[in-house]
């Protein structure tokens, strides 16, 4: 029973702390009534490995966490679309890496581009991107079991994702959601982008848009 209302505690905390941390614009409504289509790019990683790595191993190894975040995003939307209408399309990551690479564009370099620049090349609406810190390779999978030891000795923190939505023609920025990575988080990466994402769907904007058009046609 006591194991049970510490776990429940635990929960309600992850909750409240993924609600503290999402930022939305006041002008989201104004910027992204004209948003048809958005492009996920890959998700700029730095890791901190315990394992000793070469730099240019670990270099490797960030852009694979980074195109692995994209891919977990694209399944996730994918699997949302098929269950319920959302009011805007997400570019195939598959042509958002081909138009980058005819564009001289890659991982090693994307971040010298604005968000302007970047829908402009895409001919997209609005970019998702994102930061990712980690001191485990989330996308080879991480254990899972709970341990309250884990929680105060500060093993089950594996890092932080930060999700961001930005608006294409003024290249402002319209959403944001930071969480930690622990345990309880996830397994790998879909299973952390498909939790988080369940976490804070009642405050993602695009949600909140196709519930309100629903409404007006009722």
């Amino acid at each position: 029973m006591i194991k049970k209302i510490i776990f429940l505690f635990f929960l309600s905390t992850i909750t409240v702390n993924a609600q503290k941390n999402i930022y939305e614009s006041s002008r989201f409504d104004e910027l992204s009534s004209d948003h048809e289509i958005l492009a996920i790019l890959p998700f700029l990683t730095n890791l901190e490995l315990r394992d000793e790595a070469s730099r240019e191993e670990l270099k490797s190894l960030e852009e694979k966490e980074g195109y692995a975040v994209q891919d977990a995003f694209e399944t996730y939307f994918s699997k949302r679309r098929k269950k319920k209408k959302f009011p805007v399309q997400f570019q195939n990551i598959k042509n958002t890496k081909a138009i980058l690479s005819q564009n001289g564009i890659d991982y090693k370099n994307i971040d010298v581009y604005t968000v302007k620049e970047l829908s402009s090349i895409l001919d997209v609406d609005g970019i998702i991107s994102g930061t990712l810190d980690l001191n485990v390779l989330l996308s080879k999978g991480v254990p899972t079991e709970f341990s309250f030891a884990d929680y105060f000795s500060g093993n089950a923190n594996y890092g932080r994702i930060g999700v961001k939505i930005s608006d294409g023609d003024t290249g402002k920025l319209l959403w944001k959601y930071e969480k930690e990575i622990n345990k309880k988080t996830g397994k790998n990466t879909t299973d952390l982008i498909d939790r988080m994402m369940k976490l804070a769907i009642r405050k993602f904007p695009y949600e909140r848009e196709r519930k309100k058009d629903r409404k007006k046609k009722e």
